[in-house]
C-alpha cells in the first residue's frame, strides 16, 4: 500500500469509511485498519480534524496571526523557546521560519481583547522573546484547501438574455 495516497485521501476526507479507503486502494480493510493504526503509532497521522467555518455559526472566535522575533538560546537554539509559547492553549498552529522573524503563532480566543492580552501578558514575557507583531484575521476565505466563502465569479454566471 502507497502510504502517500492513503494519507492523501485521509486528508482530503477525514470521514472517509474504510470500505472505500480500502477500495481506492485495492487493499483489503483489515490491511488498511493495521496500516492506519502504524501511522498513528508513528506520529504520522497526529490526529482527525474537521474545519468549521465559525463565521456562520453564532460563536464568536477571534484568530490572531503573530510574528515573534526571539534570540536562540546555546545548545537549544530556538527550540526551547518555542516549547515555551506553543504549550499555551491559546496557541493553535506554532512554525518555525525563515525571513524577517523566527516564528509564525495562530492565536485563537473569544475577543480580540482576548488575543492581545495574551500576547502582552503572556508572550512577551517569556524569557528570549525581542518582540511580537499582531495580526487579526478580519475574514477567512479559504482552510487547509477549503473555500468557506461563495465565489463572487460563479454567483454571475447567468446567461445573457437579449430581448
Amino acid at each position: 500500500m502507497e502510504d502517500k495516497l492513503l494519507l492523501n485521501l485521509l486528508q482530503k476526507n477525514a470521514r472517509m469509511k474504510i470500505t472505500d479507503l480500502a477500495a481506492a486502494l485495492d487493499e483489503s480493510k483489515d490491511h488498511v485498519i493495521e496500516r492506519l493504526t502504524e501511522l498513528e503509532k508513528e506520529k504520522v497521522i497526529c490526529g482527525y480534524y474537521t474545519i468549521v467555518n465559525w463565521d456562520r455559526t453564532n460563536n464568536e472566535i477571534v484568530t490572531a496571526l503573530i510574528e515573534i522575533n526571539a534570540k536562540p538560546e546555546r545548545d537549544y537554539g530556538y527550540d526551547r523557546i518555542a516549547s515555551h509559547i506553543y504549550k499555551f492553549d491559546e496557541v493553535d498552529t506554532m512554525y518555525l521560519l525563515s525571513g524577517s522573524f523566527d516564528f509564525l503563532a495562530v492565536v485563537k480566543g473569544r475577543t480580540m481583547q482576548e488575543a492581545a492580552y495574551f500576547v502582552a501578558s503572556k508572550l512577551a514575557s517569556i524569557e528570549g522573546v525581542t518582540g511580537t507583531q499582531t495580526y487579526f484575521v478580519l475574514k477567512q476565505y479559504k482552510n487547509n484547501g477549503i473555500v468557506l466563502v461563495e465565489d463572487e465569479e460563479d454567483k454571475n454566471d447567468r446567461l445573457v438574455v437579449l430581448a
